[in-house]
């Protein structure tokens, strides 16, 4: 490998060589190097099996997600350093940092605590207390792309201070301390991390509008700052409408930062499309912004409302919103390819960072995908011979999406539910039935080694079993980080 990467280098000086030899006036023309790019997707609760119904949802069994069609695959380990269920936090600072953190803890050294807030005099739990040397910040993948001098930028379907986005900017011992993580977005503020850069992110895409404006207002901060209008300062330029993103040309725009919903986007099924952009198109307008460096980019895309559909047991709306997460993956790659054809130097990672419990019941019966007049997964379990709807031993029906744990579980038999059917459980709030009873929108995530796929510049180096701090080392290398 030495020898090779020697002679390519070689070969560079002497066609930098040849080229001034033969420019006019002998003067030298330099070859710039090709932008390096990395697109880290990060699809919050997107399990094996959710993966597996939100294809059958929108293809069918045959057909295949663009996650299906990538070259390289891996699975990865998702234990955090206290716990064997990990939550979002320290999962996707796993990756981002390369450290094993405790539960909660926002890309901090492992022995950091993670310490409740306390209560505002609004009666809102934001107050930092985390206390002084209590833990160290972790270098990030994005901030070493910003030393290098490439741009980066996050685009989240959840608030953009919430745990995914925050682990790649911020560092903090309580991913509740929402305020605080918002602060280190705004160049020159107090709170900012100064691993940023000058400048700040080039480009801020989600929710969240709250923890960037004063309580006064409507939003969440007790001190009174008003971000949006620092960052407007700062010469971003600022989107909170529909209107507002159409009309940001991107490749005219040096910073561009967008909060459109006051907490997390809408789901995908809800979304009005005049007043909230898809994830596929934030997407391709945060490469428009972060193309125009010509070192390069690394940009952190996240399906953030997958994790809650899944909380909430309504399995619709996680099967949508992984098929829009899809959706932004082949955009980008898509996009991608317009300026790399071969993606030689361009890695798209796509991966979750941890399970949860939906489950797929039953012999079912291939149901092809879900369109009107075909539930499809979302249906009810029928014999794969004769077609007939399958029974519990209380001789009721059961659907082919269940939950280990959750809010809908019957108290008693379930002789109860024999007039259970799929117009009951393909509706877009139905809330599929679990094992085990939780309080509402309380399922719990699940331990399950998740999904990796990537394509692109050094996607060769993902395969096997692999913990998730190891991802880490290998976008960093394959980034040029």
């Amino acid at each position: 490998m030495t020898r090779r990467k020697t002679s390519v280098a070689a070969c560079s000086v002497a066609i930098t060589l040849m080229l001034a030899a033969c420019g006019s006036d002998n003067k030298e023309v330099v070859v710039e190097a090709p932008p390096k790019n990395v697109i880290f997707f990060l699809g919050d609760g997107m399990g094996l099996t959710t993966m597996t119904a939100a294809r059958i949802y929108s293809v069918g069994e045959e057909g295949s997600l663009t996650m299906d069609t990538l070259p390289e695959t891996a699975f990865v380990k998702t234990f955090s350093n206290d716990a064997q269920v990990t939550d979002s936090a320290p999962s996707m600072a796993a990756y981002m940092t390369g450290v094993k953190m405790n539960n909660e803890v926002i890309s901090m050294s492992a022995n950091t605590v993670a310490i409740e807030p306390g209560v505002d005099a609004n009666g809102n739990k934001l107050v930092n207390k985390c206390g002084t040397g209590n833990g160290t910040p972790a270098t990030t993948l994005l901030e070493l792309a910003k030393a290098k001098g490439f741009a980066a930028g996050v685009v989240s379907t959840a608030r953009v201070t919430h745990a995914t986005p925050a682990a790649t900017y911020s560092h903090i011992c309580h991913r509740d301390l929402e305020n605080d993580i918002a602060a280190a977005l705004v160049p020159g503020g107090a709170g900012y991390n100064s691993a940023l850069g000058t400048t700040g992110l080039e480009v801020v895409l989600g929710g969240g509008a709250q923890f960037f404006t004063p309580f006064k207002n409507g939003g969440k901060r007790a001190d009174g700052r008003d971000l949006v209008a620092e960052l407007k300062a700062k010469s971003y330029t600022i989107a909170s409408t529909g209107a507002d993103f159409k009309a940001v040309d991107g490749t005219k725009t040096d910073r561009l930062f967008g909060t459109f919903t006051s907490s997390h986007m809408s789901y995908d099924l809800d979304r009005d499309a005049a007043k909230e952009p898809s994830l596929a198109e934030m997407t391709t307008k945060a490469m428009d912004v972060l193309a125009k460096n010509k070192k390069g980019y690394f940009l952190m895309v996240e399906g953030g409302r997958i994790d809650h559909a899944l909380h909430e047991t309504t399995a619709k709306k996680a099967l949508q919103d992984t098929v829009a997460f899809d959706n932004a993956i082949k955009a980008a790659i898509d996009k991608a390819k317009l300026t790399d054809p071969t993606l030689a130097n361009t890695l798209i990672v796509v991966t979750a960072d941890h399970d949860h419990t939906l489950v797929l019941n039953g012999y079912a019966k291939r149901t092809g995908k879900t369109a009107a007049g075909n539930p499809g997964v979302l249906g009810l379990v029928k014999n794969y011979v004769t077609g007939a709807i399958e029974k519990d031993l209380d001789g009721a029906p059961y659907s082919i999406i269940g939950f280990g744990n959750g809010e809908n579980r019957t108290q008693a038999s379930r002789a109860t539910m024999v007039g259970l059917d799929e117009t009951v459980t393909s509706a877009n709030t139905y809330h599929q039935e679990a094992v085990i009873r939780v309080s509402a929108g309380n399922e719990t995530h699940g331990g399950t080694d998740v999904f990796l796929g990537a394509i692109g510049k050094g996607a060769d180096t993902f395969l096997g079993t692999i913990d998730n701090t190891k991802v880490f080392g290998l976008v960093k290398s394959a980034g040029g980080l």
